[in-house]
């Protein structure tokens, strides 16, 4: 796997990570009480909180319905990748 690819891999991880716990934070206990509300699949849902198959226009859909800004969502849980774009 080239390095390009393993951090795509660790982004895409990480993002799924963030929705989770914002999700939680929410109060949505489960994937699918959130997608019901936010009018997305489950299944496809399940895949964004696993780091897959997620599109810019997708991660903007799912945080206007949780009222977060791509600032705040990016600002906590990243840290370790900022230091490994660093290392480039």
């Amino acid at each position: 796997m080239s390095k390009i690819e393993r951090e795509k891999e660790v982004l895409y991880g990480k993002i799924g990570e963030r929705l989770k716990k914002i999700r939680l934070e929410k109060g949505y206990k489960n994937q699918e009480s959130f997608a019901y509300v936010s009018d997305i699949p489950r299944a496809q849902y399940g895949r964004y909180e696993k780091g897959t198959n997620l599109t810019l226009l997708s991660l903007f859909w799912i945080l206007s319905h949780h009222n977060i800004s791509f600032e705040e969502f990016f600002s906590e849980g990243f840290e370790d990748l900022n230091k490994l774009m660093k290392g480039k």
